[in-house]
């Protein structure tokens, strides 16, 4: 294949509308002076989203993903001492939050099939927190890893005989849908991330999708720093500063566009990985269920590597200490002095990382679950050594709106040049 990209093909980039529906917005926030966290695009956005999650819910336009995840905890009622169930396969913001309000997470393992929340680990976990502690965890967080649905049905099952309510983490499974239904409309809260990879963004951002006026008036009031009704500011509670922006809803507003035609090119990319990857020994790109139920949005590719598969430099993995941050938006990392953890990916997907980069493709490791993080040694956790043994031969893949079909079949081509037959 003699196809070399232009540009370096990174796993997902902001992608505007190309009529400049964003700016058009904008431009009007600008011109109205609305350069504030309320205003009509962020209502607009709002309603936008409503109808995008079927109509039956409300939706609150917020600062961040995280910000979301930290008032629904709020809103089910979450105190200091409380424990909360989350997943443990993820990104921090799933966890994060429930630390900031004083509670305790505790990890629950995946299944094998969607790398997701496993129902049979969350049940053993209620019962095992009740036995231990006395009482029920307070709320439980599944989350639907890189776009993947969770078995919604079984998990709202539980869920509901404990009396629990459920935060769904559908920050990466926007218009990721079970049995026909958009994810997090199942809980009693659902959160949204328009970051800058996600499927949508509004350059940073986030939204919480409520089950009715009540608890979105709730959320709101803790958004914007829980003033009670008096001419002058009184607080019976703490509240944040997590209103979006009406100039980042503006682009929202043009994103909600294009919405559709992203999530269908994302899907269109997996089943052209599944396609060229078939006949890759040693390469599993990552398939949704077969049962019918399952839609997912594909936010990210996602793929494993055979531990015996031999990868061009990978007697030189992990030999050095990174110096730099690692991926195409990230910021600030904390210098280190070992090159080693003490739960990592393989040798070969990290001298695949690499040998992905000179080829000018951003190819990232799975998320190292929460419970092997530091920050997380003391925490309980509920595994079957599921999402361990995942992050060790999972890698991430582009498939963002910028990634083309030629892409696609450079990325494939690179990954059979870089593994040693």
């Amino acid at each position: 294949m003699n196809y070399i990209p232009e540009k370096p093909i990174y796993l997902c980039l902001a992608h505007m509308s190309e009529e400049g529906i964003e700016q058009k917005y904008v431009k009007e926030a600008f011109d109205t002076n609305w350069v504030v966290p309320l205003g009509p695009n962020v209502n607009a956005f709002e309603n936008d989203l409503k109808n995008f999650v079927g109509g039956e819910n409300e939706v609150v336009a917020l600062s961040a993903g995280t910000a979301a995840v930290h008032l629904a905890l709020i809103g089910c009622g979450v105190q200091p001492g409380d424990e909360v169930l989350v997943q443990s396969f993820t990104f921090c913001a799933s966890s994060h939050p429930i630390t900031y309000l004083g509670a305790k997470p505790v990890f629950v393992g995946s299944e094998e099939e969607t790398w997701n929340m496993d129902p049979v680990l969350l049940e053993e976990a209620i019962k095992d927190r009740i036995a231990k502690t006395g009482k029920k965890p307070k709320a439980i967080v599944p989350v639907a890893l890189y776009g993947m649905p969770y078995d919604c049905e079984r998990i709202m099952e539980i869920a509901n005989r404990y009396d629990i309510p459920v935060v769904e983490d559908a920050a990466e499974g926007f218009g990721s849908k079970f049995g026909g239904k958009v994810l997090g409309t199942f809980g009693r809260f659902g959160v949204l991330s328009f970051n800058g990879n996600k499927m949508i963004t509004t350059s940073g951002g986030g939204a919480l999708i409520c089950r009715n006026a009540e608890d979105k008036n709730t959320i709101m009031w803790y958004a914007t720093q829980a003033r009670d009704a008096y001419p002058y500011y009184q607080h019976t509670a703490i509240g944040y500063n997590y209103r979006m922006s009406n100039v980042c809803a503006g682009i929202g507003r043009g994103q909600m566009t294009v919405a559709d035609a992203h999530i269908a090119h994302h899907k269109h990319v997996q089943a052209l990985y599944e396609e060229l990857l078939s006949d890759v020994e040693g390469v599993h790109i990552h398939k949704q269920p077969t049962d019918s139920r399952y839609d997912s949005n594909f936010w990210l590719c996602t793929a494993t590597i055979d531990p015996e598969v031999k990868v061009i430099g990978q007697e030189n993995a992990y030999k050095e200490v990174i110096k730099t941050a690692v991926g195409g938006a990230a910021g600030v990392i904390k210098a280190v002095d070992s090159a080693i953890t003490d739960c990592q990916p393989n040798e070969n997907v990290e001298a695949l990382r690499i040998f992905m980069l000179s080829k000018r493709i951003e190819c990232r490791p799975v998320w190292k679950p929460m419970h092997k993080q530091p920050v997380y040694a003391d925490a309980p956790f509920y595994t079957n050594g599921v999402e361990e043994d995942i992050f060790k031969v999972g890698f991430c893949l582009p498939a963002g709106p910028y990634v083309t079909d030629d892409d696609v079949r450079y990325i494939v081509e690179s990954i059979k040049e870089a593994i040693i037959r």
